[in-house]
């Protein structure tokens, strides 16, 4: 089965900075540290660094992967097309084991269709060896991660700008400034860590993925593990990121209230885009994961 799905909406690896494989990944401490409202934070507009990309942000095209051989092999998708244009959020929801992070691996160059095309910032990327994919996912992919996997030597502010130093380029300090004060971390900025809450964590994370002004961003799971409080205010921070300048953004999740923020929501069951919906509340966002479970 080949859906097609075009998304008509408006601009925003495993890349050595943001693929962090988890081994120096730290899980959220306990914290009584009030979280400061992120509902009010306004994302800095980012400076432009080259001419502006037209076309789809990602475009797919008959997306097939298998996993194994012979009577043990499991087709996680199977013949998805997409495309996603700039500026807009979109949500990708399903039950577990129908498809939503593989789809998100393979659009982010972190993993490899077994069948069809990926197309990103205007570049082929499918069947591109691991030297040209890392030089693509450094400049164009943000990724941010769910359990944070920020490493636990450095400071914030170090975690935040580990890409620029990774691909070799001198941070622009008022740019770091801006942003750090933008996810609310202005006074956290020299902690560890170890010494951060878990909202604080993920707020470092979603900085380092921004800091290279990335042409899409990528997040996994963001809110799934913090409290509802704190998972609101990160959701905002995104949501910002968007309407303050474009920042366009993919976010795989199974939280209604986190796909009720997006500008759209596609549906996976098996393998395939099944629906395709445009700005929801959580109840209507419910109510369709229900209807797909029966």
């Amino acid at each position: 089965m080949k859906t097609r799905v075009i998304q008509d909406v408006p601009e925003l690896g495993r890349d050595d900075a943001s693929s962090l494989d988890g081994r120096g990944a730290t899980s959220p401490p306990r914290s009584t540290e009030k979280e400061p409202n992120m509902g009010a934070v306004a994302v800095p507009a980012p400076i432009a660094v080259d001419a502006p990309f037209t076309g789809p942000v990602v475009s797919a095209e008959d997306l097939t992967r298998r996993y194994g051989d012979g009577d043990t092999a499991v087709d996680a998708l199977r013949g998805v097309s997409l495309d996603v244009t700039k500026g807009a959020l979109t949500a990708v929801m399903g039950p577990s084991g129908s498809g939503k992070s593989t789809l998100m691996h393979i659009l982010a160059g972190l993993d490899q269709p077994t069948g069809g095309t990926v197309t990103l910032a205007g570049t082929a990327i499918t069947g591109l060896n691991d030297n040209a994919l890392t030089k693509l996912r450094r400049r164009h992919i943000g990724f941010i991660f769910q359990f944070f996997n920020l490493l636990p030597m450095l400071n914030a502010e170090e975690n935040i700008v580990l890409p620029l130093m990774i691909a070799g380029e001198k941070p622009d300090k008022a740019w770091v400034d801006e942003l750090i004060k933008s996810i609310g971390l202005d006074s956290r900025r020299s902690h560890r860590p170890s010494e951060l809450s878990g909202g604080q964590q993920q707020r470092v994370a979603i900085g380092r993925a921004l800091v290279s002004r990335p042409t899409i961003m990528f997040a996994d799971e963001p809110t799934g593990n913090l409290d509802s409080k704190t998972s609101d205010e990160i959701l905002a921070l995104m949501r910002n990121s968007v309407d303050g300048y474009g920042q366009t953004t993919v976010m795989v999740t199974h939280d209604a209230r986190a796909a009720a923020i997006a500008d759209r929501i596609l549906f996976l069951a098996d393998g395939v885009i099944v629906r395709d919906l445009g700005r929801s509340d959580a109840r209507e966002v419910i109510g369709v994961m229900e209807e797909l479970a029966r």
